[in-house]
């Protein structure tokens, strides 16, 4: 199927966007001390952490399954979650991975309104648990850091953007669309800000799921400080709390291919100040950054391997388009 040509040309702008990264770290940073740092690493702990880093993402497939309300089965979301990472670093696109693990999600549940509220609600849940992982390790280090604004500056926008998602646009999209009958969509709209408002309305899942991803993220750093260290790179731990959920919430912008140079450029520039050397964090960076694309890749296998399709679930029942629009 050919490739629509807008969506083949942000692919090309995330992609001279990672390629002007990586040519300026290896432009300003010693390639030879770079390349160094990946033959201090065995295929044991390069292996190690990749089992252990999909185990983290079946844990985060549960976390989106519970925000579904465990409405398709747990296999299909599983399927669907690692389609979607593959996606987000391999296809080219807008929307990345969370459009296709929403749409994979869809055809078996045929309820686009919970779907999109699950998948905005996971994303917004994430991006909390970064930031407050990050604020918690600015506390640990008591306060020091040159990134102080930055932190907070983040963190609050995180914070007003997932309270705005979860709570304000559901009454925002009834006032407006529900006191303008002649608006197009208006049904989809009033079913869209439903989801939304039902999954504000339970508290007690978004605090575990907060809990669960914020478990998750910690893991995931412990997991790139066991592949940085006999690279060379050696901090306090609190310091990886501070920089490493920093530098994931700035690779989420669409400016790379799965936050490729972005990520390992803002990670050298946190750690800095704390005596990391800025080749061993960007040698470590891209080891991780390879973690992320065999597992995307081995998603990728997996779904092909078990035939690709995705059925509806026995309670899914299509809702027609006439009935969506009112």
């Amino acid at each position: 199927m050919a490739i629509p040509g807008k969506a083949l040309r942000k692919w090309a702008i995330r992609a001279a966007g990672s390629a002007a990264a990586l040519a300026l770290i290896f432009w300003f940073l010693p390639k030879e001390a770079i390349l160094q740092g990946f033959t201090r690493l065995s295929w044991t702990l390069f292996l190690s952490v990749l089992a252990a880093f999909l185990l983290c993402h079946v844990a985060t497939a549960t976390k989106w399954w519970l925000l579904m309300d465990r409405a398709i089965p747990f296999v299909t979301a599983l399927r669907a979650h690692f389609a979607g990472l593959a996606a987000n670093l391999c296809l080219p696109g807008a929307a990345g991975g969370d459009a296709v693990r929403a749409g994979l999600a869809h055809v078996s549940l045929r309820d686009g309104p919970k779907v999109a509220a699950a998948a905005v609600g996971d994303r917004m849940i994430d991006l909390v648990g970064l930031a407050c992982l990050t604020l918690s390790g600015l506390v640990l280090l008591g306060g020091r850091g040159g990134s102080r604004g930055l932190a907070f500056g983040l963190s609050g926008l995180v914070f007003g953007l997932a309270i705005a998602g979860l709570f304000l646009f559901p009454a925002v999209a009834r006032m407006v669309w529900g006191r303008r009958p002649g608006l197009p969509a208006r049904g989809l709209a009033l079913r869209v800000a439903d989801a939304f408002a039902a999954l504000g309305k339970k508290p007690g899942l978004l605090l575990f799921t907060l809990a669960l991803s914020a478990a998750i993220q910690s893991v995931l750093i412990w997991l790139s400080v066991k592949l940085a260290e006999p690279v060379g790179v050696h901090v306090p731990l609190a310091a990886w709390f501070f920089a490493w959920p920093m530098a994931k919430i700035i690779a989420t912008l669409p400016i790379s291919l799965g936050g490729l140079g972005v990520r390992e450029s803002s990670l050298a520039a946190l750690l800095l100040p704390f005596g990391a050397g800025a080749p061993e964090v960007v040698a470590s960076g891209l080891a991780w950054q390879g973690i992320l694309y065999l597992a995307g890749a081995l998603g990728a296998a997996v779904l092909v391997a078990s035939g690709g399709g995705f059925r509806p679930a026995p309670q899914a029942v299509a809702r027609p388009i006439t009935e969506m629009s009112e």
